[in-house]
């Protein structure tokens, strides 16, 4: 599983996506403490992904 994006290509919201959906699958619906960091760092990356996908989003 990549948690990180590499420098020149950011990922879409749907690829964080399929990430955190592994996580959970793996980890079967409860997760550790390190994989609750995972969680928050894909969980983040998601929303700003997210964002930047927007219509009104200017770049």
């Amino acid at each position: 599983m990549a948690t990180t994006p590499s420098p020149d290509r950011r990922r879409t919201a749907d690829e964080v996506n399929e990430d955190i959906r592994a996580l959970w699958l793996r980890a079967g619906g409860r997760l550790r403490a390190d994989e609750r960091l995972v969680y928050e760092r894909l969980v983040t990356e998601w929303a700003e992904a997210e964002a930047n996908s927007s219509p009104t989003h200017a770049a």
